[in-house]
């Protein structure tokens, strides 16, 4: 999983508050059915000695199979009065058993050394809650992108714009529903307005739901935090983060304010994933010339070597959508 170290730090945060709840509502639970049923507490208070008489009967060498036996003979009849008590009561068979969220790790988050699948998921659900803070995850589906907008008349014989469109929506959606660390990098360009944001989002939540980790911004965003944090040498700081996740997503490439430390960064991240063969997806309003004008032909070069090129066609779909509600509007005040 390429989270960083405080989505991992909060899933385990979490766990341990569900532990702590778990057996604080189980030691309630014991307190009183000990206080309903004494026999209850007599019950566990010999079964908590099991261990210590099946280690003293080991000592005795030739007696300690029929003793263990007879130890074990015990314990099951306890079990079986103790089970037959809480029945007695009214309450289920596990009802003294420690209610932990996860009963596979205990909510420990681990089970013989490997992440369990409960941490795994409160991860993913961490990274969906931080993602959604600040951009619109949930209304960004595929489903809800509207092709309505995009003009169906052909130019010059060509492919229209919805035709265009509806293929780009078809591929990410396969990209996303296929999704694993050995998918193609993607570079979506096109003029301001035409989708790039919603489908990269739409992409985000699949992979996501996935269990995948994923880390999305804008190229201004990345470029101010790796200024600030240049000299760091913080194992979660923001360039280790864009390095090590298994899912970069760089929103509006050309938009950040360029200096040579910001250029040098950037290509480095972007370096640096395609000869890890990590996935990455950037998007832009800027054509490859523009690009390459913009930070270079070395830049620029790694990028069409590594990317697959998926160029956005149409009308501003925001202007569109503005004009569309105002119509609306207009209408519903002229409905008598």
């Amino acid at each position: 999983m390429g989270y960083s170290r405080d989505i991992y730090d909060s899933a385990i945060t979490e766990l341990a508050r569900r532990r702590r709840q778990a057996e604080q509502t189980h030691r309630q639970r014991r307190d009183g059915l000990y206080e309903t049923c004494p026999r209850l507490r007599e019950i566990d208070r010999d079964l908590s000695h099991t261990y210590a008489r099946a280690a003293q009967a080991v000592l005795h060498g030739s007696t300690a199979k029929e003793e263990l036996s007879r130890i074990r003979d015990h314990n099951q009849a306890m079990q079986r009065e103790r089970a037959q008590l809480i029945r007695d009561l009214g309450l289920p068979a596990d009802y003294l058993q420690v209610p932990y969220a996860c009963p596979d790790c205990s909510d420990t988050g681990y089970i013989d050394g490997a992440m369990c699948h409960c941490l795994r998921a409160l991860m993913r659900k961490e990274a969906y809650r931080r993602l959604n803070e600040t951009t619109p995850l949930a209304l960004s589906t595929f489903d809800q992108f509207d092709l309505s907008y995009y003009d169906d008349t052909s130019e010059n014989g060509g492919p229209s714009p919805r035709q265009v469109m509806a293929r780009i929506v078809k591929l990410c959606r396969s990209y996303a529903a296929s999704f694993s660390l050995e998918s193609d990098s993607l570079l979506f360009t096109g003029r301001t307005g035409l989708g790039k944001t919603h489908l990269s989002l739409a992409i985000a939540n699949d992979v996501i739901e996935k269990g995948f980790g994923v880390v999305y911004g804008s190229a201004q965003n990345f470029a101010s935090s790796l200024e600030k944090e240049r000299f760091s040498r913080d194992e979660n700081d923001t360039n280790h983060l864009l390095l090590s996740c298994d899912l970069l997503i760089m929103d509006d490439l050309g938009t950040e304010f360029t200096t040579s430390f910001v250029t040098a960064s950037l290509y480095n991240i972007i370096n640096t994933r395609l000869m890890a063969e990590k996935p990455t997806l950037i998007n832009t309003n800027l054509s490859m010339k523009e690009l390459t004008k913009r930070y270079g032909e070395r830049f620029c070069s790694r990028i069409i070597g590594g990317y697959t090129l998926l160029t956005f066609a149409g009308r501003d779909v925001r202007q569109l959508k503005r004009m569309r509600r105002m119509e609306q509007k207009k209408n519903g005040m002229q409905t008598p």
